[in-house]
């Protein structure tokens, strides 16, 4: 059994930051990519950036330069520090693992709960 468990959502004023953690737990062969995703009322969830184990990252582009996406693979964590908050970046933010929980099995995507946060003033 695998966990994804985020914290750090809440409300900010324009132009704040929040940073987003999201730690997994369970049985963990080994994880692979981890992410952040959005999704806002009546919208479809999107990528807003992912790592890989290695340290790659990719970022949506309309967070570019404001968002920093890292990881502490020996807590087995991801973190999203959010900078330069915008209205626009209002939604619930989930996190997205690809773990691998057996040496015989092909590793297997991961949601969190979802964490809201509100950029408003």
């Amino acid at each position: 059994q695998v966990q994804l468990v985020e914290s750090g959502g809440g409300l900010v004023q324009p132009g704040g930051s929040l940073r987003l953690s999201c730690a997994a737990s369970g049985r963990l062969v080994s994880i692979n990519v981890m992410g952040w995703y959005r999704q806002a009322p009546g919208k479809e969830r999107e990528l807003v950036a992912a790592i890989t184990s290695g340290g790659s990252t990719n970022y949506a582009a309309y967070v570019k330069g404001r968002f920093t996406i890292s990881r502490d693979n020996g807590k087995n964590t991801v973190y999203l520090q959010m900078n330069s908050l915008e209205p626009e970046d209002t939604a619930v933010y989930f996190c997205n693992a690809n773990i691998r929980t057996a040496w015989y099995t092909v590793p297997s995507n991961y949601w969190g709960q979802g964490t809201q946060v509100t950029v408003s003033s």
